[in-house]
């Protein structure tokens, strides 16, 4: 499934965000954090732009602008220490992220794959989390509630291109989708609910996978079904 350069790419990958896990975890080696964190992304863009010369114009543009939003999201995240606004203005760039991506997933809709279940079944998981933040949302509650139905949005239209693109694609990207979801969740909860033990671990790690299997799975749209 993954070529010799994607492979390569695999290994590197994931020793960044192994870098990550280990100095997100530990005050003495938080410069190196200030490096890694960003890296994962930085490396997918590389990776990206190395590996999608047969995809059209505005998949790439949508797939780059998703992934500049999500650094520019997780750099400013780094700094939610020293300000509140961060976490406010990183929470608009990974919802600017999610739109690109629904914008991209749309291009591979099937209009006759019928939502309506799915919707149903991630409209549950959205109101059943929505309750365990509320009270602890405060001024953020508007916010945070916009960025829920961005991301249920989001992870719908990956749904939506079941049978109009092959299917190593949709898997991927469907599956990095509802990876993307949990990390998002898990971080939420963190933050707003109850302190989750090793969240900083689950939240990279659902988010480097959710990205990885994303990228990986728009680069397989060219694949024959």
């Amino acid at each position: 499934m993954l070529t010799n350069i994607e492979k390569q790419f695999s290994i590197l990958f994931f020793i960044i965000v192994l870098i990550e896990i280990l100095t997100g975890s530990t005050e003495t080696l938080k410069t190196a954090h200030y490096i890694a964190k960003p890296a994962i992304v930085i490396s997918l863009i590389f990776l990206f732009i190395n590996r999608s010369k047969s995809l059209s114009k505005p998949i790439k543009n949508l797939t780059i602008s998703a992934l500049v939003f999500s650094l520019i999201g997780d750099v400013l995240l780094l700094f939610v220490d020293k300000s509140e606004h961060f976490f406010t203005i990183g929470l608009i760039a990974f919802l600017l992220a999610h739109v690109m991506y629904i914008i991209l997933f749309l291009k591979h809709r099937n209009k006759e794959n019928s939502p309506y279940g799915f919707i149903i079944l991630i409209l549950v998981y959205g109101a059943s989390l929505f309750y365990f933040l509320k009270d602890g949302l405060g001024t953020m509650l508007i916010p945070v509630a916009v960025y829920m139905i961005v991301i249920l949005t989001m992870a719908t239209t990956a749904y939506l291109r079941k049978n109009n693109v092959n299917i190593v694609s949709y898997g991927l990207v469907f599956l990095g989708a509802l990876l993307f979801m949990a990390s998002d969740s898990i971080l939420a909860l963190n933050k707003f609910n109850h302190t989750i033990p090793w969240s900083n671990i689950s939240i990279i790690v659902t988010y480097a996978l959710a990205q990885y299997l994303i990228i990986i799975g728009i680069l397989k749209i060219s694949v024959t079904k």
